[in-house]
């Protein structure tokens, strides 16, 4: 083996793979806003979590009415949320965020998400 076979281009071989995009198309994301005026409420809410969905829900309604009913609601929502893998924060006093696996809240002064 001389020098300059090292230094000569040798043909090059290609293997070809096949590639297979698993993540779902990047498209909008969308978050659904819904009125939490009582228990039976978060039925609705739980089922949107299930279906992928990020839910801002609105409280002050139901924390004006009677704010025992509104930790029972809350409590059924986080428990069916944290089952998913999910998370649930809240906004002030009038909001709730509540997202499935596909989704985390960042939270803390941190400029940097985890």
């Amino acid at each position: 083996m001389a020098i300059t076979d090292i230094f000569r281009k040798q043909p090059q071989e290609y293997v070809e793979l096949d590639f297979e995009d698993d993540e779902k198309p990047h498209g909008k994301l969308m978050i659904q806003v819904e009125k939490l005026s009582s228990y039976p409420d978060a039925d609705r809410i739980q089922e949107k979590i299930r279906s992928g969905r990020i839910v801002l829900v609105r409280i002050h309604e139901l924390r004006a009415k009677d704010i025992g009913e509104l930790k029972r609601t809350v409590a059924k929502i986080r428990k069916t949320c944290l089952a998913l893998d999910g998370d649930i924060a809240g906004i002030g006093e009038d909001w709730l965020l509540v997202t499935p696996k596909t989704a985390k809240i960042h939270r803390g002064g941190d400029d940097e998400a985890e």
